[in-house]
């Protein structure tokens, strides 16, 4: 292991909760309330008790607010995606390779199991999706009847 390697490893990049909140662009209190529904968890805290987060608690968070923003998940919904499983295998999955002292054959067997987690949770999100494309034609037939009913009342109208 190279020098550099060791001090990198010795001393893992660590964030405070309001360099979180600036770099992901999420309150610090929202990423307090996260942690108090068990969705995020710090990886330690200083002796006075401040929240510490690491590359991949960064990445977490990420994750929560593109579940939340781009999919308009809720907060219950976005539980059960990350505690499906697949992201925590992908988290590791990324560690791993990540420190590069992996052999070939072990590297493969990684890339097998982040494949086999990405595809289980592209396919959840594919379902969601489906189900949200449905109650968009569903709430647009409706719009369009609610339409149809308005302009028929403005004809049928005497002056």
């Amino acid at each position: 292991m190279t020098g550099k390697r060791a001090a990198t490893q010795a001393k893992p990049v660590l964030w405070r909760i309001g360099e979180v909140a600036k770099l992901t662009g999420v309150t610090t209190r929202a990423l307090r309330y996260w942690e108090e529904l068990g969705l995020l968890r710090p990886t330690s805290r200083t002796d006075g008790g401040e929240r510490l987060y690491t590359p991949a608690d960064l990445r977490r968070v990420t994750r929560i607010r593109d579940l939340q923003e781009l999919l308009g998940f809720s907060l219950e919904e976005v539980k059960a995606v990350l505690n499906t499983g697949d992201v925590d295998v992908l988290d590791r999955v990324h560690s791993e390779l990540r420190d590069g002292e992996v052999s070939s054959s072990r590297r493969r067997e990684l890339l097998d199991e982040a494949i086999a987690a990405n595809d289980q949770l592209v396919g959840r999100l594919d379902d969601t999706l489906a189900r949200i494309g449905a109650l968009r034609d569903e709430r647009a037939a409706i719009a369009i009847r609610l339409r149809e009913t308005r302009d028929h009342l403005g004809r049928d109208t005497s002056p």
